[in-house]
């Protein structure tokens, strides 16, 4: 009886994950919905205040300052590295398993792993393994961020035909700021564990994991999908294109064949890679270049104030959008982030935080834009149907960006370094070339033209798909 009953509970549990049982009964408001996405992304945005553990975590052994044996700052660079990897690497992976089995099913797997991260993390540093951190956070806890980030674009964008632009910045604007309550939290968390034996790094990971279980599995249990067919009282669908937004819908492998994708694909990396890098290590950056001048704590604040720009420009800048256009939003990145990271070596030179500060401001702001408004400018060029599935391919962009970034930034400093560069200058160097990164992404950008129609759907492409899916549901196991 036990047995069946467990047996139950799990086809219980199922169920109840299954898209059938999100879809909204009539009289359910679509605001309910971006609370949901922000359950979720609130909480694997703390990928962003990863870089607070980095000095702490180079003092796991000695405590007050690195002994021998202790992780270097280049060895912990690459938990975040691992972490934005994997993230591009599963959303394209389960990229249509997450469109095709709807987003409560994705929340729930993503809460799974990105605690399970967080608890085999712990464990990696309490016994000092850092390959275990790389397994638990890097790889792992990358799942969750992929499956989780993805989950209720597609969702959102539905829910908002009217908007799409402003539906992508609601459902993404929440991973930045998870930041700006991780990064104190996670300092004072780190304050109340640390012991005269161990700094308080691997019980914070526990406590963190715990929290983010819980409110990860509320979103999954809140969200609904529309109805088939439902649209906004009072909205009218176009009947016509314009000349970059498509009325028609690419399958989404045939997306993979059409230039556009592969454009918008490295727009987004480089975009990505000239902010990740700095991102990753805001916290060490700016002690290094301001010594005496920001402290700790300070830092701390820095990139909670970072993270509160990343979450207001994804939904500035993704409304934006809706009325300036896509590509348009693009080209204002490109330039004005230009300028700003060509600034920022003299900011530091001239000992200006003020300037140091607003120039990183404004270059996460856009930063952010990039990632909410990215989404809307698939489904302009692909359709609605499946904007999510692409988004997810699209994503590895971020993948390679993510070593990329942090790459650039961690090991040039540490080569300026090593050869007699002060600290303060030491990434000067890698400011001008994310600047000459933003002048290739501006290019690809500039080549962006409405996809070919030979890539839209027609009725026959449909019920061809329709036959390989039937095809695949009734091969044998094992065939």
């Amino acid at each position: 009886m036990t047995a069946i009953t467990q047996t139950r509970a799990w086809g219980g549990l199922f169920d109840f994950l299954d898209r059938s049982r999100t879809i909204a009964r009539p009289g359910f408001s679509r605001w309910m919905v971006p609370p949901a996405a922000l359950c979720v992304h609130l909480c694997i945005g703390q990928a962003y205040a990863f870089s607070v553990f980095n000095l702490p975590m180079t003092r796991l052994l000695g405590l007050n300052q690195s002994a021998p044996g202790d992780w270097t700052l280049p060895e912990l660079g690459w938990i975040f590295s691992l972490a934005i990897f994997f993230l591009g690497v599963s959303s394209a992976v389960f990229g249509r398993w997450v469109e095709e089995g709807g987003p409560r099913r994705a929340m729930f797997a993503a809460a799974l792993c990105w605690a399970g991260g967080f608890f085999i993390s712990a464990f990696g540093v309490s016994i000092h393994n850092l390959w275990l951190v790389y397994l638990g956070y890097g790889l792992l806890g990358g799942c969750g961020l992929g499956i989780g980030y993805i989950s209720p674009v597609s969702t959102l964008i539905k829910w908002f035909p009217d908007r799409p632009g402003m539906a992508t910045g609601m459902a993404i604007m929440g991973f930045s700021g998870g930041a700006f309550i991780a990064s104190p939290l996670s300092v004072w968390l780190m304050s109340i564990f640390r012991t005269q034996h161990h700094i308080g790094v691997a019980p914070t990971f526990m406590v963190m994991g715990a929290i983010y279980l819980v409110f990860m599995m509320v979103g999954a249990f809140m969200v609904r999908t529309p109805a088939p067919g439902w649209k906004p009282e009072g909205y009218t669908p176009p009947l016509q294109a314009s000349k970059l937004i498509t009325t028609n819908d690419v399958f989404v492998y045939d997306a993979l064949k059409t230039p556009q994708f592969w454009l918008i694909w490295w727009v987004l990396c480089l975009n990505v890679t000239a902010g990740i890098g700095v991102l990753g290590q805001a916290s060490a950056m700016s002690q290094e270049m301001f010594p005496g001048r920001i402290t700790p704590v300070a830092a701390a604040g820095f990139v909670g104030l970072m993270s509160l720009f990343n979450m207001g420009g994804r939904f500035f800048w993704a409304s934006t959008s809706d009325y300036i256009g896509r590509k348009n939003t693009y080209f204002v990145f490109m330039v004005l982030g230009f300028a700003l990271y060509c600034t920022v070596p003299y900011t530091g030179a001239t000992g200006s935080v003020a300037g140091f500060v607003l120039c990183f401001l404004v270059i996460i702001s856009m930063y952010g834009g990039g990632f909410s408004t990215v989404p809307a400018y698939l489904r302009d060029m692909f359709g609605t149907r499946y904007v999510g599935a692409i988004h997810g391919l699209l994503l590895t962009a971020w993948s390679m960006a993510g070593i990329f970034g942090p790459v650039l930034v961690n090991y040039i400093r540490e080569y300026n370094v090593t050869h007699g560069v002060p600290k303060a200058q030491a990434y000067n160097v890698t400011m001008y070339i994310m600047a000459g990164l933003l002048v290739i992404g501006f290019i690809c950008n500039l080549l962006v033209k409405a996809v070919n129609q030979r890539f839209h759907m027609t009725p026959d492409h449909e019920a061809e798909r329709a036959q390989i899916a039937a095809a695949g549901a009734a091969r044998p196991a094992g065939a």
